[in-house]
């Protein structure tokens, strides 16, 4: 029978479709504004491990493997349901004298790649797909970056990836102690993002910008957020979730309360917006403590009311209308801890310049419990007539709001 060789079309067909590949591999990069992406580079600046859960095909890998060209990291990918525990908590080895010299546990060729560069990403995809006792060897090795007898360099950054049980392959729930080590990044595609990429140009990770000048000052802010809310909610210090999917999410504990300090302190000295510091912080400490501390973090951030009654006339109030009432109610509040005639008018002055430059009904209910504090002998400033307007129109608003609801009231009843 005669033997079939490939014909020279054959191949040179193969060559063109290899160029075909090769263009369509051709890609671009950008620098362009992504929350999610900035979460991510941070904590890995912070050297903390993270942990991507998201859909399949969502492009969790593709982002790890743009993330590590980024930041020029060698990229090392282990696929851990794929492994045995003793993969990575090493494998015995008998030397020469074991009576003497015991029976040292022998890293994985990966592991040893890993040292010999000094730096490094290490991808541990398909968590969920992990056993039970695979997620107990990873313990050391996520926290105290060592596999058997051999220590992984402090260059060597960590992050893992996963599919929420219902659509893993054969999916498990991720252990309280493995999940309580990671920061937990909720992974999502962009419209825009995705069809901008499949034209050509991916967005491209960059680290974040450190200001030197505000390191003091970012670890101290950092310092205070934390204690101050577990100062006040000492219940928020350890609190494990009682069912065991959000115990295999972030959750609060000593350990993820200094996860989340460090996140903190980043976020201030590389200047991030309040989005990305909340991506981190309820993905290390869940929604309801991270939601409790980002509010704290608010009023960290607002001024002093004693500095406002100073000079109200140049008063930078916030702009958000939480915040600013928050602003309002806190100096009526000094003025009425100390009452005095110079700084009810003050007060006033500021109210004025809060309804001029910003919602006016915002300082209608300041307004009532300011004018309340008068004193008899109290001339009443001219500046109360500017906001007379505001506040009789928001009563006049109230009231019809209040008539129209007790009409719809009145007919449903009939």
């Amino acid at each position: 029978m005669p033997t079939c060789t490939p014909s020279a079309h054959t191949t040179s067909q193969l060559d063109v479709a290899a160029d075909l590949l090769a263009l369509l591999r051709d890609t671009a990069s950008e620098p362009r504004p992504d929350t999610q992406l900035e979460a991510l580079t941070l904590a890995v600046a912070a050297d903390l491990p993270v942990l991507l859960w998201g859909e399949p095909g969502i492009g969790k890998t593709a982002a790890l493997t743009q993330l590590a060209a980024a930041l020029d990291l060698p990229l090392t990918t282990v696929i851990a349901s794929v492994h045995e525990p003793s993969d990575f908590s090493g494998l015995p080895v008998i030397g020469d004298d074991p009576a003497e010299h015991g029976v040292p546990m022998a890293p994985p060729d990966w592991a040893v790649r890993l040292v010999r560069a000094g730096r490094g990403l290490l991808f541990l995809d398909e968590l969920s797909t992990a056993p039970p006792a695979v997620q107990a060897a990873l313990l050391r090795l996520v926290l105290e970056r060592r596999i058997g007898a051999l220590q992984l360099p402090p260059g060597v950054r960590i992050v893992a990836a996963a599919n929420p049980r219902g659509s893993a392959a054969d999916g498990w729930e991720l252990s309280p102690p493995l999940a309580n080590r990671f920061v937990h990044l909720q992974w999502t595609h962009e419209h825009e993002v995705v069809v901008r990429g499949l034209g050509g140009t991916w967005p491209r990770a960059t680290l974040p910008r450190l200001d030197p000048q505000r390191l003091p000052q970012a670890v101290d802010f950092a310092r205070r957020a934390v204690c101050g809310l577990l100062a006040a909610r000492p219940a928020l210090v350890h609190r494990l979730p009682s069912t065991e999917a959000r115990r295999g999410g972030p959750w609060p504990s000593p350990r993820s309360w200094e996860m989340t300090l460090h996140l903190i302190a980043f976020a201030t000295a590389a200047g991030s917006s309040r989005d990305v510091l909340s991506l981190l912080v309820r993905g290390t400490v869940g929604d309801g403590p991270g939601l409790e501390l980002l509010a704290g973090l608010d009023r960290m951030d607002l001024p002093d009311p004693e500095a406002l009654l100073a000079d109200p006339a140049g008063a930078d109030l916030p702009e958000r209308g939480d915040l600013r009432q928050a602003v309002l109610d806190g100096v009526v509040d000094a003025v009425r801890r100390q009452p005095e005639k110079s700084r009810w008018d003050a007060a006033w002055t500021l109210l004025v310049r809060a309804m001029e430059t910003g919602a006016p009904d915002l300082v209608v209910v300041p307004a009532t419990t300011l004018a309340a504090l008068r004193r008899q002998e109290w001339d009443v400033p001219a500046s109360i007539e500017r906001l007379a307007g505001a506040v009789s129109l928001s009563r006049r608003a109230d009231a019809a709001a209040t008539a129209a609801h007790a009409a719809l009231a009145a007919k449903a009843g009939r």
